[in-house]
């Protein structure tokens, strides 16, 4: 099959958490939706963009969540990238990624979909010693 060597990689790399999380953006897409902003769930940003598009890492680490059992958040990712940083993608339609995975920055970890939204959309959360932050004073300015 197709993605087998790529996952067998997965599992052969030994999780080295990171001093500095070198942030990238999970995906390509305006941001619709910014941290502290609206009544619902607002712990994250809102990236815009089209089903099925790649969701990739943000930073290395290793997968602790792939699941849909977090209400509100569709089918989730959490990735930790060391003791202090955690961070989440939402809504996707599909997982490329399983739990105690070990992932690269800019790895495609699932896919952008709208389980548990309105429409299609990427919510991405980091969280630093399990507070919310805003995501865009980790990203880079683009």
């Amino acid at each position: 099959m197709a993605g087998e060597p790529e996952a067998e990689s997965r599992e052969s790399r030994s999780y080295t958490p990171v001093d500095d999380v070198p942030w990238q953006w999970p995906a390509s897409g305006d941001v619709i939706g910014t941290f502290g902003e609206g009544g619902t769930i607002t712990a994250g940003i809102d990236i815009d963009g089209q089903k099925g598009q790649p969701v990739k890492a943000a930073g290395p680490g290793i997968v602790v969540y792939a699941g849909s059992g977090v209400r509100g958040y569709g089918n989730l990712i959490l990735l930790k990238h060391n003791d202090e940083f955690l961070s989440a993608y939402a809504h996707n339609d599909s997982l490329r990624v399983k739990e105690n995975d070990v992932v690269e920055t800019g790895e495609v970890i699932a896919t952008m979909g709208d389980s548990d939204a309105e429409d299609v959309r990427l919510h991405f959360e980091v969280r630093k010693d399990g507070q919310p932050q805003d995501p865009l004073e980790y990203l880079p300015k683009r």
